[in-house]
């Protein structure tokens, strides 16, 4: 060769940051597994050399919420996979049947982190972190919704690039009603995948909205059946799936009533199946990889570029303000949340709150008793 004579180190660089002290195993939640998978053709036939990379938050028993530990885990595994030259594409997901992701973990909330405003933005700085890798990863993302997508586990999720979702997941935001905001990302996403009243009312209601209506309202990429009854996949019976009814918009919205338990009815002796889920995800990874990588990339970093110009603004500002709270509203609402089974309530009596406010009444302990609920009789014993 004609350029020999140059001096060249041939021997290839770790770009990896570790991360494996992060990590776990499925036989043993809480944690973060993270896998390489290797990649299939249409055929089921695999691809040496290539791999997807799988994300899996593995806490079960808590709606997949996400401890500081695990945090971590996503960090560490979506900057690895970025940085794996034979991965093609990211696939974020959870353990079981319910639930993707459901936010923070409220326990670790409101056992450690209430009236800690500073440990919790130290927290914060981790969270926003994990956000920041997920925009960043050089290789696509794709968020597989297994169930619910509630709350931070809406803003990780709304962070990838692309979701597919099961048709049973519902997604939406908890934090007005548990003594939050929304500034994990979804008072930066929202408006660029919704309308700015949808986005509003979805960020401030707590509403719980189906696969298919977030599929009609734009904010998903694909919908797939998981529910398999006598051989045969049925849609999610108990949301509407005609457009309009009575001059309604209802694609997606919820049955209730009669409709509701014949719906209910239906689903009886049908069991979960992600077969059609797990082919969705996996056509979008075939296409992924049947494209040029670096002009790929450089199309993603693009439109990716629109979600994090608000995200980028914000995350600071709403670190401070999300540290702070944590010594007032935060403290009642993740410690009514977390102590459900003491008082049957996991909400606090929001009027009373409101009239003490009024009063002019300062947030401190004899405040809160006021207005969160009673440890019950058989609690207390």
């Amino acid at each position: 060769m004609a350029l020999d004579w140059l001096p060249r180190d041939g021997a290839l660089k770790d770009h990896g940051v570790g991360g494996e002290a992060y990590w776990g195993r499925l036989d043993d939640p809480p944690c973060v597994v993270f896998e390489k998978r290797p990649l299939k053709r249409p055929d089921g036939a695999e691809v040496p050399g290539l791999f997807t990379a799988w994300v899996t938050l593995n806490n079960p028993k808590q709606f997949n919420s996400y401890t500081t530990t695990m945090v971590k885990g996503v960090t560490a595994a979506f900057t690895n996979a970025g940085l794996d030259r034979g991965v093609v594409a990211v696939v974020f997901t959870a353990v079981g049947e319910k639930a993707f992701c459901t936010g923070g973990n409220t326990k670790e909330y409101a056992e450690y982190y209430a009236t800690r405003p500073s440990e919790y933005g130290h927290y914060m700085d981790l969270f926003n972190g994990m956000v920041d890798a997920i925009l960043n990863c050089k290789k696509p993302t794709i968020c597989r919704v297994n169930g619910m997508r509630i709350a931070g586990g809406q803003e990780i999720g709304m962070a990838c690039d692309l979701t597919v979702a099961s048709d049973l997941a519902v997604f939406g935001q908890a934090g007005p009603k548990h003594g939050s905001a929304p500034d994990g990302g979804s008072t930066d996403f929202l408006p660029w995948f919704l309308t700015m009243e949808d986005a509003l009312w979805n960020c401030v209601s707590c509403e719980m909205w189906s696969a298919y209506k977030m599929l009609r309202k734009g904010l998903i990429s694909k919908v797939l059946p998981v529910l398999k009854k006598d051989g045969r996949f049925l849609r999610n019976p108990q949301v509407h799936l005609d457009y309009v009814l009575d001059g309604e918009l209802v694609y997606g919205e919820p049955k209730t009533g009669a409709e509701l338990e014949q719906a209910r009815a239906r689903m009886q002796g049908a069991s979960v199946d992600f077969e059609l889920l797990d082919q969705g995800v996996s056509d979008i990874v075939w296409r992924f990889a049947n494209l040029f990588p670096g002009c790929l990339m450089k199309s993603i970093d693009g439109i990716r570029a629109k979600k994090k110009f608000f995200w980028d603004q914000m995350k600071l500002p709403n670190r401070h303000w999300l540290a702070a709270n944590m010594s007032g509203e935060a403290f009642l609402g993740f410690g009514a949340f977390n102590s459900k089974k003491l008082t049957g309530s996991d909400v606090i009596d929001f009027v009373r709150y409101r009239q003490l406010v009024a009063e002019g009444r300062p947030l401190d302990e004899s405040f809160f008793e006021e207005v969160l609920a009673k440890p019950r009789a058989s609690a207390a014993a």
